[in-house]
């Protein structure tokens, strides 16, 4: 999914167009199937009237569906809201995070407790050049540990990859991500999340003023349509944190309701829902965090952001 990001920069040269809308008529509200989409299956089973939602595989399905107007409302990774909004000059702006980090430090066996316990292992992971290599070199370095010298790290092309490199070598770990990372516990008996990476983010930004904390996924809205639409936009915004609230506390209801749209399966989903780190932060709390990510991704790469952190104008 994030190395489709940089694909999507001929698109977002697009200005977003305005989109007639009638009062009436149901918000157009898209998303990805995955933790990002896991929030809203209650507005998608109770809201079907008020809401209309385009579920997609990747981020190149939604985005120019957004960009030309097609599309109110979009669940995105947090990185890519980003670069919508410096790429359209503003023209989106963020709502709230739906999904913060779904990174997980997997092993085989009980050997890791610690970030530190990392030095002088294998470790095996896709993302490379994107957002997940950002993540865990900020979380390394933030734990005295050096990502080039202090442990080898192999980058593979899929998720897939780190779970069949393990399976041969009961000695690499691998950072999965959910509910891959649940899936890949049912291939072998002794495989298991040794270590949260959102847990690790917040661990060292505790002491500090503003924290930030690891992110995966951001509701985003078009700029013309929150001026034009103020009520419908508060109505999602109330929806939508009743949605998550039910998602986080209905699992078993919430996972059936996961598998009937499509999201992703209904058994795996109940066991991973739980690590999948939905919510719903809006306002203050949204700016905070959110930017303070932004600023630790900008500083790995310029370009994964959009080439700048974004403006308070971004924030709703």
């Amino acid at each position: 999914m994030f190395r489709k990001i940089t694909s999507l920069i001929v698109i977002l040269a697009l200005a977003l167009l305005p989109a007639a809308f009638a009062e009436e008529a149901a918000v157009r509200v898209g998303a990805l199937k995955g933790p990002t989409a896991m929030g809203m299956v209650e507005m998608m089973e109770d809201h079907a009237d008020t809401y209309d939602f385009t579920l997609a595989a990747a981020p190149d399905e939604i985005v120019p569906l957004l960009v030309k107007g097609e599309l109110d409302i979009a669940a995105v990774p947090a990185n890519l809201g980003s670069v919508l909004y410096n790429n359209t000059k503003g023209a989106v702006k963020a709502l709230a995070i739906n999904t913060l980090g779904v990174l997980y430090i997997c092993e085989r066996g009980e050997s890791i407790s610690s970030v530190a316990d990392l030095k002088g292992r294998t470790l095996v992971s896709a993302g490379k050049g994107s957002t997940p290599e950002y993540a865990l070199n900020y979380i390394l370095r933030g734990n005295g540990l050096d990502p080039e010298k202090d442990l080898t790290i192999e980058y593979k092309s899929e998720h897939a990859e780190c779970l069949a490199a393990m399976l041969q070598d009961e000695t690499l770990v691998a950072m999965l991500p959910q509910p891959f990372a649940t899936v890949a516990m049912g291939k072998a008996d002794d495989l298991r999340p040794a270590l949260d990476l959102t847990e690790a983010w917040d661990a060292l930004q505790a002491d500090e003023e503003n924290p930030s904390t690891l992110i995966t996924g951001i509701a985003v809205a078009r700029a013309d349509f929150i001026e034009q639409h103020p009520e419908a936009v508060k109505q999602f915004m109330d929806d939508y944190r009743e949605s998550v609230i039910f998602a986080q506390q209905n699992v078993a209801d919430a996972a059936q309701l996961i598998g009937k749209f499509d999201i992703f399966e209904a058994g795996p989903a109940e066991k991973a829902l739980p690590y999948c780190n939905i919510t719903f932060i809006d306002g203050e709390d949204l700016k905070t965090k959110l930017s303070g990510y932004l600023d630790v991704l900008f500083e790995a790469d310029p370009a994964s952001v959009g080439g700048a952190v974004p403006g308070e104008d971004f924030y709703y």
